[in-house]
């Protein structure tokens, strides 16, 4: 089990856009750690989500760390906007583009931290050679572009190879996809500190109901089997 900071990132994509300003509010008052902001383009992946103006609206919403993650290619041309727009941290991913360590640098040059993402088919070793240029280690343990889908148990096993190859640097190692209360320790112990949660906490879009799940996959997860 990771000795990192344990963090709850509810993702907004599941959340109800007609009152977005009023679901990032409650999801902050109900014990969220961090916003997790699935920019998605249509062209990376098979669907359209939100931009920098979005994010820049509801920011003034909370104080709570923006974590914004790019399925966007390409991405460097966008990186100042999503800055200026209130991230705090910028994943891109892996296979969005051939000069990852620039746009990594990019980031940390906006005064922003730098996170890089893999899909479930990239192996970790695809990510070796920039783990020094990183803030944060995203796991994809669904195929990006939808919100609601299956957790790959194979995922899993990614989470323990990439906990290594980070090893004792202060880097997060975040899973996004199909985490529930049911699979948060697995995934904790596995080595991931950061957890996002779609379905999870918005299903029914009720914020009566944000902070007894947000709750629940936090106790599942610092919890330990006998």
């Amino acid at each position: 089990m990771s000795s990192r900071p344990f963090r709850i990132a509810p993702s907004i994509l599941s959340a109800d856009f007609a009152r977005l300003g009023d679901e990032v509010r409650a999801i902050a008052e109900a014990g969220a750690d961090y916003i997790h902001i699935d920019v998605m383009d249509g062209h990376f992946v098979p669907n359209i989500s939100f931009g920098a103006p979005i994010m820049k609206a509801v920011r003034g919403v909370t104080d709570k760390v923006f974590d914004c993650h790019l399925m966007i290619a390409p991405t460097d041309a966008y990186l100042a906007d999503f800055a200026k727009g209130g991230a705090d941290i910028i994943t891109v991913h892996a296979e969005a583009g051939p000069h990852l360590h620039r746009s990594l640098q990019a980031i940390r040059g906006l005064g922003k931290k730098a996170g890089v993402a893999i899909n479930p088919a990239t192996p970790v070793s695809a990510i070796q050679h920039i783990i020094d240029d990183v803030d944060l280690v995203l796991i994809m343990s669904v195929n990006p572009g939808f919100g609601g889908q299956s957790f790959i148990p194979a995922s899993l096993d990614k989470v323990r190879q990439a906990n290594a190859l980070i090893g004792g640097r202060s880097v997060d190692l975040e899973v996004d996809g199909g985490v529930s209360a049911s699979n948060a320790l697995a995934l904790r112990e596995a080595g991931a500190n950061v957890l996002v949660a779609g379905s999870a906490i918005f299903a029914g879009n009720d914020p009566a109901t944000y902070a007894a799940r947000i709750a629940a996959i936090r106790d599942a997860a610092t919890s330990r089997t006998v």
